[in-house]
């Protein structure tokens, strides 16, 4: 079920300055909201905050870096 994204509040990254190529978040309730900036009616991605924090974590480890 897709949570109430109303009263959302969205952020971005302090490193994407006003670049609109980015991602906004915005954690609601045990959910957490992706979408584009640059789009921002053209749908949202809807993570839980385990899959969210392991995604996070994933980034840390340096485990999704590009191969060479």
């Amino acid at each position: 079920m897709q949570p109430n994204l109303s009263g959302a509040r969205w952020r971005k990254s302090s490193l994407s300055a006003d670049g609109a190529s980015c991602v906004e978040t915005a954690f609601v309730g045990n959910d957490v909201a992706v979408r584009d900036t640059k789009n921002r009616d053209g749908g949202t991605l809807i993570f839980s905050r385990t899959e969210w924090n392991a995604f996070i974590g994933n980034i840390k480890n340096g485990d999704l870096d590009a191969l060479p």
